[in-house]
């Protein structure tokens, strides 16, 4: 998460809007199509951990019996005892395991609504390019893999367990309330006074747990952030393997990684220390709670008011008030992540949301029968102007090269016309006819050959001949074997068959209008003259933008626009 997203969410928090946006975030699930199977799960998975709490009221019932018996050293109502609570494990069993059991199954359906449904929101109005271009949000992948996984497991974990406490709190408040008698303290007398000191005891100690761990949450934010970060350089690295072994680039990447790693060494840091000394404090109370029952109802023992059968029923009913007025304590660090995971959720849909609301800065339409570029201004980051009222008419059947100096904006024309560009002024008319862009990097998806050769479209969209024409066409004979291979392809090809395979995609596409991005670069000019001839013989009427700089080029483009000093100037290209 970049700053700004850090400090909108505590923002956020601090004007009381952060459950408002979580609510908003859950409940859409539980009112779609998945409504009817989420429901009954939910409502299984609540009737069995109520079912748990009954469990450990019998229980606490059996503790009075069996300590009874064993004070009377009555053999057979102990064995008795022993069979009957052997009666209560096995039914206890059963019961936990189907509660695990339906959890999990609710919780990975509701992921995978949940994912599928940020799948497609990422994907939808070129969020996945404009949150990149604009550093909105860091890691997505992260987001959608990860988050939404500690989402829908620790929003279940915690609702569940909260429900559970709840539920079992009134139960054994109601037992201790009976059984703990009443106190007289400085001349008042304090009924059921074990209550009021689960109470109290459990107060304290939840406050102090908040004042000395409450630092997690933006320690744990940071923490997956940085790993995050860490595990991207990574994989930059096995993306430009090549790149960098012929630099010689290894100290400067071990460098880099290490600095990444750095930041996760010192965060955690932080985070141990903060949890060194919350353990410190929730350890010393789990012990003290221990005893801490028997020193208070140890009076009444004492002084013959209560059995020893009774006074194990007082310390298990105020284990069990203590315990459950002690959830937040014991469920702090899992809140703290869980807050965590909530902030980096609402950060990732809030920049979607920006994007998806923000109004684009050029009109760009599918109109008409001709491409028309009127009163256009292309602008960069840092505000300097890269066209400036820029006019250009293509007619339908022409082919158009733009070229210009490098940075001059050929290829963010091309962008602007793709509706990528978020800065400018003016208006762009595409036809409304079938069209297709070849950048000068190909995207080759992790698949089939097949797959990689059709796409955006299915891999069985045409018939097999199709495809072994388009790769003979474009000089690749040598893939039609593997065509139904499955490979990372753009790590398997040179950069020059897989702009060759661009131009096969083309040919398999047949469009009626083509942008190019020098789709010929890492071509020598045989093969760029030959691929871009057989788009002209097996396309006809075929509509070309190129953006490019090689001389050779010009042939095949009889009209050619240049940029300069921020305008596009119109000249008559010879061949």
């Amino acid at each position: 998460m970049n700053q700004n997203a850090e400090y909108s969410a505590v923002n956020d928090a601090v004007r009381g809007q952060f459950f408002r946006k979580v609510w908003a975030m859950t409940t859409p699930y539980w009112r779609s199509e998945e409504k009817g199977k989420a429901w009954t799960l939910l409502i299984a998975v609540i009737a069995l951990s109520l079912f748990s709490v009954a469990i450990s009221v019998w229980i606490n019932s059996w503790y009075k019996d069996f300590y009874n018996a064993l004070q009377k050293k009555d053999e057979a109502a102990f064995w008795q005892l022993i069979l009957y609570f052997c009666g209560i494990a096995a039914v206890a069993i059963l019961g936990a395991v189907y509660r695990l059991y339906l959890t999990q199954m609710l919780t990975i359906r509701w992921r995978a609504w949940l994912t599928e449904k940020h799948f497609t929101r990422w994907l939808e109005n070129k969020n996945y390019y404009q949150l990149e271009q604009g550093g909105y949000t860091d890691n997505p992948d992260q987001r959608i893999s990860e988050d939404l996984n500690k989402f829908t497991t620790n929003t279940l974990g915690l609702g569940l367990g909260l429900i559970r406490n709840i539920v079992s709190l009134v139960s054994f408040s109601i037992i201790l309330w009976g059984v703990s008698g009443s106190i007289e303290v400085f001349g008042l007398t304090i009924p059921s006074y074990m209550f009021w000191c689960a109470l109290v005891y459990a107060a304290v100690a939840s406050w102090l747990t908040h004042l000395i761990g409450r630092r997690l949450i933006g320690l744990n934010n940071n923490q997956q952030r940085f790993e995050a970060d860490l595990r991207f350089s990574m994989v930059r690295v096995r993306e430009n393997a090549e790149s960098i072994a012929l630099y010689n680039g290894e100290p400067n990447e071990n460098r880099r990684l290490s600095s990444r790693f750095g930041m996760v060494w010192h965060n955690f840091w932080d985070i141990m220390k903060v949890s060194k000394r919350l353990t410190f404090f929730t350890s010393g109370y789990e012990q003290i709670a221990v005893i801490f029952p028997f020193m208070v109802a140890s009076p009444r023992y004492f002084a013959g008011k209560i059995e020893l059968g009774e006074l194990m029923q007082i310390n298990s009913a105020f284990a069990n008030v203590q315990d459950n007025f002690s959830w937040f304590i014991t469920a702090y660090q899992d809140l703290a992540e869980w807050r965590a995971t909530c902030d980096r959720l609402l950060s990732f849909r809030q920049a979607m949301t920006d994007n998806e609301e923000r109004a684009p800065a050029i009109d760009v339409q599918n109109l008409g029968s001709v491409l028309k570029v009127h009163n256009l201004g292309l602008d960069l980051a840092d505000g300097r102007h890269l066209l400036t009222n820029a006019d250009m008419t293509v007619e339908e059947g022409e082919r158009v090269m733009l070229s210009g100096r490098s940075g001059s904006g050929k290829s963010t024309l091309l962008r602007a016309m793709g509706h990528l560009w978020p800065a400018g002024h003016g208006s762009i008319r595409l036809p409304a006819a079938r069209y297709l862009f070849l950048p000068q990097k190909p995207y080759l998806p992790i698949g089939t050959l097949r797959e990689a050769l059709s796409y955006p479209q299915p891999g069985d969209t045409y018939p097999h001949e199709r495809y072994v024409h388009v790769l003979e066409t474009c000089r690749l004979p040598h893939l039609v074997a593997r065509l139904d291979e499955a490979n990372h392809w753009q790590r398997m090809l040179s950069p020059g068959e897989q702009q060759r395979l661009a131009f096969a995609r083309a040919l398999l596409y047949a469009p009626q209008w083509l942008y190019m991005d020098e789709a010929t670069s890492a071509m020598d000019e045989e093969d760029e003259a030959s691929l871009y001839q057989a788009l002209i013989d097996e396309i006809p009427g075929l509509s070309i933008v190129s953006v490019g700089h090689r001389s050779s080029l010009k042939r095949f483009h009889p009209r050619h626009v240049r940029i300069e000093n921020g305008h596009l100037v119109d000249q008559t290209v010879t061949a």
